[in-house]
């Protein structure tokens, strides 16, 4: 239980400390587009233009 509790507080820090790590972080990347609704949620706001 306590372990639980000391991820989920430093949850943060040990993502931030993991993508630190290109490899894991190409991974990670990798993982995450080939989502299909993760892909199609971030890629469409990434490439269209802003209308200001």
């Amino acid at each position: 239980m306590t372990v639980v509790t000391v991820i989920f507080k430093w949850r943060y820090r040990i993502v931030n400390t993991l993508l630190a790590i290109s490899f894991l972080r190409r991974i990670a990347v990798m993982i995450t587009m080939n989502m299909p609704a993760i892909r199609n949620k971030i890629l469409p706001n990434l490439f269209s233009r802003s209308t200001n």
